[in-house]
């Protein structure tokens, strides 16, 4: 299987939000953490997830990722994402502290496996790449996460230190 850069974020949009739907499915509704909803939609409410995830999704997808990337099963499904953001430039990027805030900064983001491929290395192959990639681009790489999340201890499994709590994050730093 193969990592993909996809040049086009936004014609993958329909395809990303079921995709990131089955992730809210698996994860019972803890991730993504829609943070911002007050009445969150229950994991088998598509068209309720959809509704408050899909502007969020579509601005990500437009203005805040740097880059794209997928990995899919050989039949064609999507099974993993992976986006870094490290042209912090005029981005709004509210979640990331100013202490981390420099040329140097990538960030990985919407780092997901689908729960039907969780722990086969599928994970673990996205996530050293984006680390790969940010540090062929001259990054360092952060996660920004909630402490109480799985993705959580997995980082700290995969080399990632603690640098800071951040609001109601936790900002972990790979280590080299």
């Amino acid at each position: 299987m193969k990592i993909v850069k996809i040049e086009n974020p936004l014609f993958l949009k329909d395809e990303l939000l079921r995709f990131v739907f089955r992730v809210y499915q698996g994860t019972n509704g803890a991730y993504p953490a829609l943070e911002w909803v007050e009445n969150k939609p229950s994991p088998d409410d598509f068209e309720g997830f959809k509704r408050v995830y899909e502007p969020f999704l579509e601005f990500r997808l437009r203005d805040e990722f740097d880059e794209l990337y997928v990995l899919r099963s050989k039949d064609g499904r999507l099974i993993g994402t992976v986006a870094l953001v490290y042209n912090l430039e005029g981005k709004e990027a509210w979640w990331v502290p100013k202490e981390i805030k420099n040329e140097k900064t990538g960030l990985i983001e919407f780092f997901m496996v689908d729960p039907a491929y969780k722990g086969k290395g599928y994970g673990s192959k996205l996530l050293q790449f984006a680390v790969e990639r940010l540090r062929k681009l001259g990054k360092e790489a952060y996660v920004i996460t909630f402490p109480h999340l799985e993705a959580y201890s997995y980082y700290l499994r995969k080399g990632f230190k603690k640098l800071m709590d951040y609001k109601e994050f936790v900002v972990l730093k790979k280590e080299s």
